[in-house]
């Protein structure tokens, strides 16, 4: 049976700089769900034309629009590169110039130029949970965030600060702590 072999991490993407290639319709979505996610992200979007959609976000956050070209100039300094272009040719370019840098890169519907799936995501104040399907299928990711975004009570929130004030007055050692938090939380998930 085939897995997902996938390592989840949570990027603290206001301290990289991200890159988008491409100022289409797929840009467009990838900058929408990026800043929804992150809102003080830093990212650069080149292309040699942007939609009108695209213009109006980037006013809303700390992206900056160059209407140009790519060039593998605009890599300096860049962490997390997202190609979105409908050229094959540019596509592959931009990803082979990413490995030679160690750039992490995803190139959007092309998972085997991917170092990175940008999944689905729900997030309720300081609970954010990802979903992956291996690059497989976009649709399911996306009715799954759908589904999560309904379960999950808009007040979790709370429960988050209310057990992180109540972890601070826990004594004893790490484990101690970790038996009394687990013991606390269990009536959290109910079967």
């Amino acid at each position: 049976m085939e897995r997902n072999n996938l390592y989840p991490i949570f990027l603290k993407v206001k301290q990289l700089n991200v890159l988008i290639v491409g100022g289409g319709f797929v840009a467009e979505e990838k900058l929408t769900f990026l800043l929804k996610s992150s809102p003080d992200a830093y990212v650069t979007l080149v292309s040699p034309m942007f939609r009108e959609g695209t213009v109006s976000l980037a006013k809303k956050g700390n992206v900056k629009l160059v209407e140009a070209k790519y060039n593998k100039r605009f890599l300096k300094d860049k962490h997390i590169v997202v190609v979105t272009t409908d050229k094959p040719k540019v596509n592959k370019k931009v990803y082979k110039h990413c490995r030679k840098r160690s750039i992490l890169v995803n190139v959007a519907d092309n998972p085997p130029l991917c170092d990175f799936y940008m999944g689905g995501i729900v997030t309720k104040g300081n609970v954010k949970v990802a979903i992956s399907t291996n690059g497989k299928s976009p649709t399911t990711a996306k009715r799954l965030r759908q589904f999560f975004e309904d379960v999950i009570p808009e007040n979790v929130d709370d429960l988050v600060k209310n057990l992180n004030e109540y972890r601070k007055t826990i004594k004893g050692d790490f484990e101690e702590k970790v038996e009394k938090l687990n013991e606390f939380t269990k009536g959290l998930i109910q079967k």
